[in-house]
């Protein structure tokens, strides 16, 4: 499983890549893993205000429905078209081309570092 070193995660399995006040958004290879084909994805839009630890958005997989969780606090300010029309995308590049949304982050928010999150998964 990849774990980029220079990404933050949440429990939930979502990672940000934050620059600033702003981050990426995803889900992690585990979770991509867990959740088996990703077939669909409901994502916030932008403008949308999510908080963070709250559901913002659903992944539909051939398993089952999952929610999505906000990673902070704060206003989305971009949606992954690509990963709307292609679900799979989350599967083949959750750390590249399945990104799913851009946010602007307006609170604090407790995020783990790369090691922290290895071991939350570690056996799982």
């Amino acid at each position: 499983m990849t774990v980029p070193k220079h990404l933050k995660y949440t429990s939930e399995h979502e990672w940000l890549d934050v620059s600033g006040e702003t981050a990426t958004v995803g889900v992690t290879e585990h979770a991509a893993e867990l959740l088996g084909d990703v077939v669909f994805v409901d994502l916030p839009e932008a403008g949308d205000t999510v908080d963070g630890g709250e559901v913002c958005g659903e992944i539909e997989s051939t398993k089952s429905v999952s929610d999505l969780y906000a990673p902070a606090d704060g206003e989305v300010t971009g949606v992954n078209e690509e990963v709307v029309t292609d679900p799979a995308l989350l599967n083949a590049d959750p750390y590249g081309k399945g990104w799913l949304f851009t946010m602007k982050i307006t609170g604090e928010t407790e995020l783990l570092d790369a090691a922290a999150y290895e071991a939350l998964t570690e056996g799982n």
